[in-house]
Formats: C-alpha cells, structure tokens, sequence
C-alpha cells in the first residue's frame, strides 16, 4: 500500500475506524487518456478484416461445438472439463481461422496478421470461458478498480493512479449481454438485468465484486472492485503498516475475549480486508454464520482455518416479485442455526436490529461493517438503520 490507513479502536463499544486524513484521494493524479481503442475486435466496423474473422469465429465455434456435444451424448461419452472444453474449442478456432483465410485469399480479400489471428483466437476464448474483453484487465494484478461506463473504460491501480484503457466491448448492448452473462454465472440465484431490475449487484468467479447499472443512466454502467488480499492476517496488516504492533496484540485480544466488533470506514477504504483479518484470529473450532448481500468475504472457503462456516447471501425477488430473502431475515435466520459468531459482511439497513440481538443473546464475538466517515458517526448510522426494521414498528 502507497498510503497506508491507519485504524483505532474503541474498547467500550468495539467500533474499528478509520482516522486521519486520506491522503490517497486528495493527491490522486489526473487519468491519462490514451488515443483510440487498440483492441482487436472491439469498437471496429464489421468489414475491418479482424472484426470479420472474430463474428466468423464465433460462429463456427458455437456451430462445431454444439456437434461435438450432440456427437458425445450419442456415444455415451462422460462429459469433459472446463479445461478439456477449453483445449477443444481452441483446437477448432485455430482450424476455423485456417478456412477464414483460405476462403479469403481465394476470393482475393485480405488476411489478417498471424499475431492478429492469435489475438482474436484468444478473445473468442475468453467470451466463452472467462470475461470477454474484462480478461486482460482481471489477469492484471496492479488493477484494484474497473469502470466502465458503456465503451468508456477507466482503472485504477493499486498505488491510487488513474487511468482511461480501450474499450472492452463494442457497444451499449454488448456491455449489457456481457454484464448479464456475468451475472447468470455468478452463483447460487437468478441475478436479473433489465429494465424491470436496472441495478444488479453480484461477484465474478475470481472473488471480485461487481455492480452494474442500466436504464435509469444514459448509458450502462459496470463497477468492480477487487480485493487485493483475499486471506490476510492481522500479522500481515501489521507487516504492510496499517496497524502497528500494538494495536495489532489489541484487536487479537479483542477477537479471543469474544468482544463484538464493528469496522467502519469509507468506501473501498479496508474494511472487508480488515474484517478478514479479525476473523483469522477466530479459533478453527467456533462455528460461523456469514451474512452478506453479495458473497465476498469467502471465509467457507479456508476449510483449515474455519472448517465450519455457513456462508448466507441475501436474495432478490424474482420475476414474479416474489422471493425476497433480505439480509435482516438471515440474520434471524442465523439465531436459529447455534452459531458461535455472526458475521454480516456490510451492515446497511434494519438488519442492525436482530445483529445487536446477536451480540447480547449469546452470541458475543459478532462483528460486522458499516460505511461511516468516523467511529462517531458509526452510531448515528446504527440508530438510522434500526428505525427501518419492522422489530421498531411493532
């Protein structure tokens, strides 16, 4: 980190913040706009020769193997890994790029470079199997944010400069297909993206958390952010100088003794690092409930460090509007399956009710976060929230 943070506590309540000014954000340098997108097959007309051999790959790709599927059902063949679908399919672009120019070059039109080919091989790739044009920028660990604001990209790094990058999709409608793709692939429930449900909030297959928006903007609207450590431990945070050794024996004696802790903080600011690295010091034998809006904490997915985890996620209604599951009925929800601790990923809305039933029923140990400029604040927040829940209109 460029610009570490630096967190206090307060023991009588438990609330981590975030104190200081931040210095990142006021020094932050202006983006730099490079010239037109560079990217093979994005943004280019349909007769540039490198768009062409991309929709032709596309097509062949999904033509050929359709057949090698319906060809494997009816010889009784298991069927094959994501990677052997992979190999496979790579296997037939190469084959179909091979036609594309042979029937080119007879008809006397041009071919494209062989550097050129590869390119367009690989981004056909990544629109099946990974994330289309987002790939190179997923694979890029300096990335910490992506926006894209229909064919406008921006990132920024994890030093805190800013930059514009090509386009990763060729129009408005391929962003929104790409975005509810994404979203079909996110998890356990449907994730809709129309214009009965323009905001939609999920996470991509690398842990990232996205959210996208459409409709009620001039043009769609992606958002992710992505966690630079997805297993960190207090001792790491001290390593990095976020916390100094002091407050580091502090927040593990605080963890242990089973006081109930809440992180509080601004937006992108540490507090899904910082709640990860207190629930590293939770002993390997208590049993844990996650709640969260969308599954980004990832704590069910250490089986050493806590082998018995239940990780809940919040649902939206579907087509019919039915279905709800809001975070405030998995808190409930929780109470009911003997955890040692609840932990709510982002604490936003009358949920805070039954998570303070938590910590004073048994439970102690909870912890949670909650976006707030400062500790003090933290506590107009909580009291803002619990008006909202039905447990205040009763």
């Amino acid at each position: 980190m460029s610009h570490p943070k630096q967190y206090t506590a307060l023991p009588a309540f438990g609330v981590i913040g975030e104190h200081g000014h931040d210095t990142e954000r006021r020094h932050r340098p202006q983006p730099a706009l490079p010239g037109p997108a560079d990217l093979t097959g994005v943004g280019l007309p349909t007769d540039f020769p490198a768009e062409q051999l991309r929709r032709r790959l596309r097509q062949m790709l999904s033509t050929r193997l359709a057949e090698m599927a319906r060809a494997d059902d009816a010889a009784g063949r298991p069927p094959t890994t994501a990677g052997e679908r992979r190999t496979r399919a790579e296997a037939v672009l190469i084959e179909a790029a091979e036609e594309h120019a042979r029937a080119r070059l007879s008809h006397g039109g041009g071919v494209v470079a062989p550097e050129t080919e590869q390119h367009v091989i690989t981004q056909v790739l990544d629109e099946l199997f990974g994330m289309a044009g987002l790939e190179p920028l997923l694979r890029n660990p300096r990335i910490e944010n992506i926006n894209v604001n229909g064919t406008a990209v921006f990132v920024r790094y994890a030093d805190g400069r800013r930059e514009q990058l090509p386009a990763v999709t060729g129009s408005d409608a391929e962003l929104i297909e790409l975005i509810r793709s994404l979203a079909a692939r996110s998890g356990m429930e449907e994730r809709r993206f129309d214009r009965g449900t323009p905001g939609v909030s999920f996470h991509l297959p690398g842990g990232e958390r996205a959210f996208a928006v459409m409709a009620v903007t001039a043009r769609p609207s992606l958002s992710i952010r992505r966690h630079r450590f997805e297993k960190v431990r207090l001792a790491d945070l001290r390593q990095m100088e976020t916390i100094d050794q002091g407050l580091e024996t502090f927040l593990r004696a605080a963890v242990r003794a089973r006081k109930n802790i809440l992180v509080t903080g601004g937006t992108a600011i540490g507090k899904t690092t910082m709640l990860r690295a207190l629930a590293s010091e939770i002993p390997p034998w208590e049993r844990l409930i996650t709640i969260e809006d969308t599954f980004e904490l990832g704590l069910d997915a250490d089986r050493v460090a806590h082998p018995d985890v239940v990780a809940m996620q919040a649902r939206e209604a579907n087509v019919e509007g039915r279905g709800t599951v809001s975070q405030a009925e998995l808190v409930r929800w929780a109470l009911r399956m003997s955890p040692d601790r609840v932990i709510v990923g982002e604490v936003r809305g009358p949920e805070v009710i039954p998570m303070c039933n938590a910590m004073s029923q048994g439970n102690d140990g909870s912890m949670g976060t909650l976006h707030s400029s400062s500790s003090r604040g933290a506590f107009t927040k909580l009291a803002a929230y619990a008006v909202q829940g039905v447990e205040r209109r009763l």
